[in-house]
Parts: structure tokens; sequence; C-alpha cells
């Protein structure tokens, strides 16, 4: 049988690390005290079972065990190398429950996909790259097996990134939550919709546009910025507002604090408008519409070696700051 469940875990004492407590798990598959990772992967970018057992093979060498998500059990069931060892799979739920830390196998997008279980239960993640920019994601995959090593030798960091929750005026569905943002979006209409911004019920400004888009900090390199919103550090305490092609010359991004209540009033001769939180959700609304973002009250865990360097990764993959002048320069020498 290659699909092997791990529900029950009770009974032994052990030390997490990554959490700094005590927890009580009995894994059927564990013999040792250990950690245990837990593997959400985006299947149209694995494209196969071969990083996924590469992966499980380089936490077992440092004695840290495994749950994938049983989303990934149609490419993982028909090798050969499920019948050599068992290989555990749980629901998104239960791996939230059962493991000490997530791994996203993808790129941005699957990370923010698999934020979500992060955030419900207060897990750890941490981002492996099989995609194109990877800026949220930034382990490669040629750095996976040095990262499980600082992983377990304790070299990491965790950081804590400010996630957004904003709510519809007469709307009872639960909030919709976004790490990098929350977007406006005059969808299929082809006219701009009417904006109408207040800070704290204070009055800001009314402004047509494309849309609004509301960001973290962490997703001030995102959508944000290639409308023209600035670069925000990680840790800044701070919400960008970035206008959509705002129709005035007047309008730019606006900054505040993190702390700060935001409302905006969405007015279109359109019968929809379209809000969305990271590209993931998006919600369908008639207008006129009043939406109320804040920050939410949790926060989430990025796992990181403690050698990370965000501005580094700003020029290597978003190349913030080269003057290509003196490249093509150096270039031109080099040829001489």
């Amino acid at each position: 049988m290659y699909k092997q469940t791990c529900s029950s875990y009770s009974g032994q004492n052990r030390y997490n690390p990554l959490i700094g407590k005590l927890n009580v798990w009995k894994h059927p598959y564990l013999t040792k005290v250990t950690m245990i990772a837990g593997i959400i992967g985006n299947t149209h970018k694995l494209k196969g079972s071969e990083f996924i057992f590469e992966l499980v093979s380089c936490l077992r060498d440092v004695e840290i065990e495994s749950i994938l998500s049983d989303s990934l059990l149609p490419i993982v069931h028909s090798s050969a190398e499920t019948v050599k060892q068992p290989y555990a799979f749980e629901s998104l739920e239960q791996l939230g429950k059962n493991c000490d830390f997530i791994i996203s196998a993808g790129g941005d997008g699957t990370l923010l996909a698999s934020a979500v279980t992060a955030l419900e239960f207060n897990k750890p993640i941490v981002g492996v790259n099989l995609g194109k920019l990877g800026f949220l994601a930034e382990v490669g995959l040629e750095d996976i097996r040095s990262f499980i090593s600082d992983l377990k030798q304790g070299r990491y960091v965790i950081d804590e990134r400010m996630v957004l929750e904003g709510r519809v005026e007469g709307d009872d569905k639960i909030p919709m939550l976004a790490f990098n943002d929350i977007v406006i979006d005059k969808g299929g209409w082809p006219k701009m919709i009417d904006l109408t911004m207040f800070v704290n019920d204070e009055y800001v400004t009314k402004f047509s546009s494309d849309g609004l888009i509301m960001a973290t900090p962490a997703g001030s390199t995102g959508y944000s910025l290639s409308v023209g919103g600035p670069v925000v550090t990680p840790n800044a305490k701070v919400i960008t507002l970035s206008p959509i092609s705002a129709h005035s010359l007047t309008i730019r991004p606006l900054v505040v604090d993190s702390n700060d209540k935001i409302k905006i009033e969405i007015v279109s001769q359109h019968e929809k408008v379209l809000i969305n939180c990271d590209g993931q959700h998006v919600r369908e609304l008639q207008p006129p519409i009043t939406l109320h973002v804040e920050k939410n009250i949790k926060s989430l865990k990025l796992l990181r070696t403690d050698s990370f360097n965000y501005f580094e990764i700003l020029r290597n993959k978003l190349f913030w700051g080269v003057d290509y002048r003196n490249m093509n320069n150096n270039q031109q020498n080099g040829k001489k």
C-alpha cells in the first residue's frame, strides 16, 4: 500500500528546538526523538517524484522525519521508491497540526498558498524555489542540503512577517487574509472605478483608477513594485497603498503605519468589482463596496538561515541598484 498515514501522535515527550517547548507526539515511523518537516509542493512544478525523494532523503540524513501533503500522492504513488520505505501522507490540516515546520516546494506562489496552513497552525515555513524568481521562496535547489544542515545545527532565524486582513462591510464571510497584498481590481470593466480613501476614519482623497494595491512590507516587491510602489524592508511596520493607473498626476503611493485602519469606498458602473488576496483568492462583489483593511493579530513565521541578507536578494534577484553602465564597461574592457 503506497499511502501511509500518521494521524496518531501521542505519548512520547520530545523537545522541539524550533518552537522551544516539549511536545507530546508519537509517530508510527519514528524510533527516536526528532523534528518533523511538513512538505507541501506544487505538482505542476515538481513534474515528478525525484525532488521529493531527494528532499526526504536529505532530511533523514540529519534525523529529521517528514510528512507529505496528500496532494503529492499522485506523483509519488507510481514510484518504486515508495516500496523501499514508508512515506507519510496527511491532509493539510493534519500536516499543519503534526509537523514542526513546513517546507513549501515550488515558487513564491506556492509559498503564499502554503502560508495559509502555516499561519493557521502557527508553524514556521521555508520556501524551496523550483520556479523563476523565488523572492520569498529563497532556498535554491543547490542550497537545500546545506540549509537542512544549518537547520539541524540551530543556525537559523525565524522572521515574523505582517499579515493583512480585509473585511467587506455587510459581508459576513470569513475575513480575507493576505501575506503580500490585498488588491482592488476593476475586473472586466474597461473603464476606471472611483475610490475614496480613509485612514483612521480621516478622509484622505478620492481618485479614479484601475484599482488599488494595499501591500505588506513583504509584498512591496510584488505587484506593488510594478505600479511604482516603494521597496520596503521586511521588518518595517508599515502598509503601502499604491494606486493602479490613477488618472491623476498627483496621486502617488502612500505609506501608513501598520496599526492604522484603512477604509476604501468603491464605486463602479460595472456589476462586479474584484478583490483578491496574494493573487490566490478572489472575491467578486457588487458595488458600491466598503472595504476595511488592517493588520491581522497573527504574523507569518518565515524560517531562514542566519546568513540571510535582504539587500543581497534585492541585488541578485531584482537587480536593485545595479549599475549597468559599469557592467557594460567591465565587459568591454574584458574583451580588449
